[in-house]
């Protein structure tokens, strides 16, 4: 069971769900409800049973979070692309499509299901859902992901990450052109305030940092390359959205469109020491099918 115990400081009244969902980013707004209606959430010394109970300045709140239960993982013989492997990790490219991990919804059919078919003794550092994950990609991104096979690979390959030595830099189609060539955006990244599944730069967001470059130009549509300074969820989906540029195809943040899966993100290149020797590797994972279909159709467009 884990614990939280907080003291609300309050400029203005506010639901007592909003206010646990703000104060406690690893939780969704969601769950916390149903923690509520559990009795889970306690607010001066008392169960709070109401989602829509407001606080004020100096209450007491405690939440009560249970322990997860311990899933069931499957191994599954899903066929990998594999860029890199030694007996410490592994570089898989990831297709469009393929979630990373089990969660609601898809309990199964994940890259780890896969992983363990090909490597039975995953790292458990990352708990039981997610062995061996060291970073991850949405759904429909596809591309370079580095996976660790023992926790002294998996504490290596994080703490590069949190470094920021580790680069991870992808390659994206935009729509419009941007009318520079390079940039930086550093926007602030946080839960959106009205959509709970969706992300967006606040102030009150955590800092997130994107550094972009022009690739090549088309007829309504730029290739630029990204290159991560922070890891916030949905980053360069949210800030190329915020330069005016949103991915193309993206359902969330842009539009959708028809010759597209899903968003045109490809994590293209991974840079990082094998934490164990040292050895710098980089991975470079091709460009998807549907993404070159989609620059080809386009290219021919302007050169009409």
């Amino acid at each position: 069971m884990t614990s939280y115990q907080l003291t609300a400081q309050l400029e203005l009244d506010t639901r007592i769900d909003r206010y646990l969902a703000e104060q406690l980013p690893q939780l969704s707004r969601a769950y916390i409800q149903k923690l509520i209606e559990q009795g889970q959430v306690w607010l001066n010394d008392h169960p709070c049973l109401n989602k829509k109970s407001v606080i004020k300045t100096g209450d007491r709140l405690q939440v009560e979070v249970p322990p997860v239960l311990p899933l069931v993982l499957t191994a599954q013989a899903i066929p990998l692309d594999i860029l890199y492997e030694d007996q410490d990790l592994i570089v898989i490219n990831k297709p469009i499509g393929l979630v990373v991990h089990p969660a609601p919804g898809h309990q199964d059919s994940t890259l780890v299901n896969a992983l363990l078919a090909h490597c039975p003794h995953l790292s458990g550092i990352n708990g039981v859902a997610r062995p061996g994950i060291v970073h991850r990609l949405d759904k429909d991104t596809s591309g370079a992901i580095v996976v660790a096979k023992n926790d002294l690979a998996h504490q290596g390959l994080q703490a590069q990450i949190q470094a920021k030595t580790a680069v991870r830099e992808y390659l994206g189609i935009v729509q419009g052109i941007p009318k520079l060539t390079a940039g930086t955006i550093n926007q602030p990244i946080g839960r959106h305030p009205r959509d709970r599944q969706k992300m967006a730069v606040i102030p009150q967001g955590r800092p997130a940092i994107t550094h972009w470059q022009l690739q090549e130009r088309f007829a309504n549509y730029a290739l630029l390359q990204f290159r991560l300074e922070t890891g916030r969820t949905h980053q360069i989906r949210v800030h190329a959205a915020h330069m005016g540029h949103p991915i193309a195809g993206d359902p969330v943040y842009g539009r959708e469109l028809k010759q597209l899966p899903g968003q045109a993100l490809h994590a293209w290149r991974l840079s990082f020491r094998q934490p164990i020797s040292g050895e710098l590797i980089c991975a470079i994972a091709p460009l998807p099918e549907p993404m070159v279909k989609f620059l080809a159709l386009h290219h021919s467009q302007l050169r009409i």
